[in-house]
């Protein structure tokens, strides 16, 4: 009987997961299934680009994982039960149970709405594909005419402000942040950031918490209404509460809790990686929400996955987050390196910058939606236990 092995999500560490595991493991020995809601693999981190109209390549999962093995199940996860090792999903028409032997937890992060009354209702964003061609009809609708309000002050806001002004620069744009806009970039960078805002007319509202969004606009918590024909909630992520439902251990903030190998703590068989997974980097602080990060802890999983199940010992993937890259607009970004006292980093900013980022995402997608190259002429077959415990080294 084969191994089964379910990866839930295909976003950035789902995919490259199940394409991975699919070059290194006997078919004959495993059977590899993803799930995921949507037929397509999605570049998450070009999403703002899709909420202004812009047009992404397609790349249907069916494609991708053509001639790997790989089986693609095209349904959403409802609930996980880690203890029984089942995964309850949906097509709309159907429910199913899908039984697993190893479990990859990738289903990544949804926007966070820090329990502000009235983002559900009234707000938009752009943390799905979904949400994103929501607020394109929306921006289409308001035909370069009215107020675009923006919630948050991180990679996300900063990315969504920037683009929506680059290709409708009729609208007005605001962005409201409870802290300080690009706080956290050294001198060259922030300057070049602010220059970037004045260049594009958004005006910004530092120390600005929001406390409620209505249909027309957003308040402070400092009583400031803001009038806004849209407003965009853009003030962070947070893990689907699936993970949470399921028994793994989990963190306060819902993220899954694993060792240094991605595996959980407190479920064997299941390993986590991407946005849902809490680890600690290099640096001493856990990894941020990231592709960079989804990149990394997707390497550190399935190397895992192969050693614990084929008896061979575990590679150790470094765990560090280099930087900030933050595209503002397409002909301009900041790569802002971090890590020790910022204000002494130096920073790659303008066209270069933003080449450089393009180049970096483009060299990420091709790599996990290219399953089958390099593919390996032999596989590795899955191992005894007391194989296992023979050859395996001890991470």
């Amino acid at each position: 009987m084969q191994h089964r092995i379910i990866v839930l999500g295909a976003g950035y560490a789902g995919t490259f997961a199940a394409g991975y595991l699919a070059r290194h493991l006997d078919r004959d020995d495993f059977a590899i299934t993803i799930v995921n809601a949507e037929p397509d693999f999605v570049e998450r981190f070009r999403l703002h680009q899709v909420a202004t109209g812009q047009t992404l390549k397609h790349r249907p999962l069916a494609k991708i994982f053509a001639g790997t093995g790989v089986r693609v199940e095209l349904a959403r996860v409802t609930a996980v039960d880690a203890d029984r090792r089942t995964v309850a999903v949906t097509d709309g028409t159907r429910t199913d149970q899908l039984e697993y032997d190893t479990l990859v937890y990738a289903l990544g992060s949804t926007v966070a709405d820090h329990g502000v009354p009235g983002v559900g209702e009234h707000a938009f964003h752009i943390a799905s594909r979904p949400a994103a061609l929501r607020l394109r009809d929306r921006l289409e609708a308001m035909g370069g005419n009215g107020t675009v309000l923006v919630v948050g002050g991180n990679l996300t806001a900063i990315e969504g402000a920037t683009e929506i002004a680059e290709t409708n620069p009729s609208l007005k744009i605001v962005l409201a942040t409870s802290g300080e806009l690009g706080g956290w970039l050294g001198p060259k960078a922030r300057r070049h950031l602010l220059r970037t805002f004045d260049r594009f007319g958004i005006a910004i509202h530092e120390h600005a918490p929001i406390d409620r969004v209505a249909a027309d606009g957003a308040f402070t918590a400092q009583g400031e209404f803001l009038a806004a024909d849209a407003t965009v909630w853009t003030a962070g992520f947070a893990v689907h509460p699936i993970a949470a439902a399921s028994g793994l251990a989990v963190e306060a903030n819902g993220q899954i809790t694993v060792d240094r190998q991605m595996r959980s703590v407190s479920h064997p068989g299941v390993y986590a990686a991407g946005d849902a997974v809490f680890v600690i980097g290099e640096n001493g602080q856990p990894l941020p929400m990231s592709c960079a990060s989804a990149g990394f802890t997707g390497q550190q999983a399935t190397a895992a996955i192969i050693g614990d199940l084929t008896g061979r010992a575990v590679k150790r993937t470094g765990l560090i987050y280099v930087g900030n890259h933050i595209s503002l607009g397409r002909k301009d970004a900041i790569l802002q390196v971090v890590g020790g006292d910022v204000r002494t980093k130096g920073a790659m900013c303008g066209r270069t910058a933003a080449g450089f980022k393009d180049g970096i995402l483009k060299t990420a997608t091709w790599g996990v939606a290219n399953p089958t190259w390099g593919l390996p002429s032999r596989r590795h077959g899955l191992a005894t236990p007391a194989t296992r415990a023979a050859e395996a080294v001890p991470a």
